[in-house]
């Protein structure tokens, strides 16, 4: 750490030099500086080893353990990728060469000119050997696992995966030395990319709990309540689970129907209420359409032993008896949004069993009901996986939020991890102003029983799907399901495979509508009326295969929420005069949208 000594011995030396040299100079006095802070910040940071907030090593040390006894068994297809890998080696060396000599020559008859300091992957030959050689062995790498035959489905899915990880965390982009961008932003600024960059590391290693975790966004750009979540409604309920809130009318008159939304509790519900220009509540609302939704609590260490079994009783049934009451409706429309529509199915398959169902239709976002290919989540699904989750309560009482979130961070570790950390640290840029991306990083924990049970009885043992789920006395089953329902899924969804939540949701008796939007599983739901993004699918005929009902479906442009308005409408009765929220009698106002339990965070 001798840097700002060997810098004053530079400016002595010089007695006046280049204004670019002394900011070059001065940036490496910034640095000097910031590793002390960076070197400080970790050697503080002392996270508990009990509490984890991502997989295992011995998950990824055991799918290792299996590819090689794998590939060793048949050495001739290890030998067969290698001589593959060699061919291509050499035939991008020989590419190399001759592009060398091709430059060699062309610049005989040139003028010498400056040489450009904004040369890419292509444009230098030095990082074009670069990115065809990463190219090369990225390709042989999956290739080799793709030819794996003695391995079960499930541990093939898991190596490629981890594969796949390895991949992309070596990109030659990630490094600041084989990144020609990051190196020319640096040149250009005199190091100022790098002063920025390191800057932008320390504050994520200082605001970090545990392991770092790179910002997505500018976290000072937003706050809930002020400039999120400021649709106008009022609490109208709250026990220990849930706070309901009901949103003002925008409208003189109102369906008679309500519509009561059922967010996930793995993240917050403001999702559907960012901000006005993209607000789903808000849109609901102007519809005439009377809207109430739920905001599950951030659970601590006292909500150890809610079960999922609660989530049904306390929540969903409780926050259905007030809506009921305050609009003295025997019928209600609802949404369920993820997990929060799993839980809506099982519940609809309860209460259509037993002849007590009170709900008019469902609609449903990115759920699944059948998990046999839950898409990547999948391959976290293992005992080793779950006895760590198992460790993690017994520690704390509940299942870390920041677990759940760097675990859907590596599903699309590029976007979320690899990507803006290129940006940050090597580019020097400050993460942007995104509401979803704030929302995403403001994450909640998960009551330790109810994790588990929904872990080992939908996602590894995929009971409801299977008819074998027992909830409240009752063996429950999807067909059981008789009403109305409108399924939205999302093309490109990496937490909910839209095929699945396709087959899981065509299980039920009733009629169904289905619709396939585009994009993934946030930004597909989150896509705004006045939206000409992502487009969305339908077909009126009815399909038991997702693919065949794909290649006839019609496809559409813009968002998918006046397509869903016109059907609720369709089952939301006739209207009648807007009323107060908070004026019941019986449920008085608890204080103003968003409320408390949305602002509930535990570090």
């Amino acid at each position: 750490m001798k840097v700002q000594e060997e810098n004053k011995n530079l400016k002595d030396d010089v007695a006046v030099g280049p204004k670019e040299y002394k900011e070059l100079l001065n940036n490496f006095d910034k640095i000097d500086t910031l590793t002390k802070r960076l070197v400080i910040a970790l050697s503080s940071k002392t996270p508990d080893p009990e509490v984890k907030t991502q997989p295992s090593q011995e998950l990824y040390y055991k799918a290792s353990a299996k590819y090689f006894s794998e590939i060793l068994s048949n050495p001739t297809k290890l030998i067969e990728n290698q001589v593959k890998y060699y061919k291509s080696t050499l035939e991008n060396w020989t590419s190399i060469q001759n592009d060398i000599l091709k430059s060699a020559g062309s610049k005989k008859d040139q003028k010498k000119e400056p040489e450009k300091t904004d040369q890419g992957w292509d444009e230098s030959l030095y990082f074009k050997l670069i990115k065809q050689h990463y190219t090369i062995s990225s390709k042989i790498i999956e290739e080799t696992i793709d030819d794996l035959d003695g391995l079960s489905k499930s541990d093939k899915k898991q190596i490629s995966f981890f594969t796949k990880q390895m991949i992309e965390f070596f990109s030659p982009s990630n490094f600041l030395g084989t990144n020609p961008e990051a190196l020319t932003q640096a040149l250009e600024t005199n190091g100022k990319s790098l002063v920025d960059g390191l800057e932008n590391l320390v504050t994520d290693v200082e605001n970090s709990t545990g392991d770092l975790t790179v910002s997505l966004t500018d976290t000072q750009a937003f706050e809930v309540g002020e400039n999120l979540a400021i649709t106008e409604g009022r609490v109208i309920f709250r026990n220990d689970l849930f706070e309901l809130i009901h949103y003002k009318p925008l409208t003189e008159t109102v369906s008679k129907t309500p519509l009561l939304i059922v967010p996930p509790w793995i993240n917050k519900f403001y999702n559907l209420d960012l901000q006005p220009r993209n607000s789903f509540v808000k849109f609901a609302v102007e519809q005439g359409i009377s809207t109430f939704i739920i905001s599950w609590v951030n659970p601590g260490k006292e909500h150890t032993e809610v079960n999922f079994t609660d989530y049904i009783e306390k929540g969903f049934f409780e926050a259905s008896k007030v809506v009921k009451a305050i609009t003295e409706q025997e019928k209600i429309n609802c949404i369920g949004y993820c997990i929060g529509g799993t839980l809506l199915a099982t519940a609809l398959s309860y209460l259509c069993k037993k002849g007590e169902n009170f709900v008019n239709s469902a609609t449903f976002f990115t759920t699944l009901t059948d998990f046999e290919d839950p898409g990547d989540l999948s391959l976290f699904i293992t005992d080793e996986y779950l006895d760590e989750i198992n460790r993690q309560i017994e520690k704390v009482g509940y299942m870390e939020g920041s677990f759940l979130a760097q675990t859907f961070s590596f599903l699309r570790s590029n976007d979320l991890v690899y990507g803006p950390a290129v940006r940050s640290y090597l580019m020097g840029k400050k993460p942007p102003r995104f509401d979803l991306l704030y929302w995403n990083g403001d994450s909640t924990n998960l009551p330790g029983k109810m994790a588990l049970e929904y872990l080992n009885n939908f996602y590894k043992e995929n009971q409801l799907s299977r008819g074998e789920l027992t909830l409240i006395g009752e063996r429950l089953s999807l067909k059981y399901i008789d009403i109305p329902i409108f399924v939205v899924a999302t093309h490109t969804d990496h937490i909910a495979p839209w095929r699945s939540s396709f087959y899981g949701l065509n299980k039920s008796s009733g009629n169904k509508r289905f619709v396939l939007a585009g994009s993934g599983h946030i930004a597909g739901i989150i896509n705004p009326a006045y939206s000409k993004k992502y487009g969305y699918w339908t077909n009126s005929k009815s399909f038991s295969d997702p693919d065949d009902w794909f290649k006839t479906a019609d496809r559409h442009e813009g968002s998918w929420w006046p397509y869903w308005s016109t059907w609720i409408k369709a089952r939301s009765s006739s209207h009648e005069k807007a009323y107060v929220p908070g004026s019941h009698k019986d449920y008085p106002s608890l204080g103003l949208a968003p409320g408390k339990y949305v602002m509930k965070n535990y570090k």
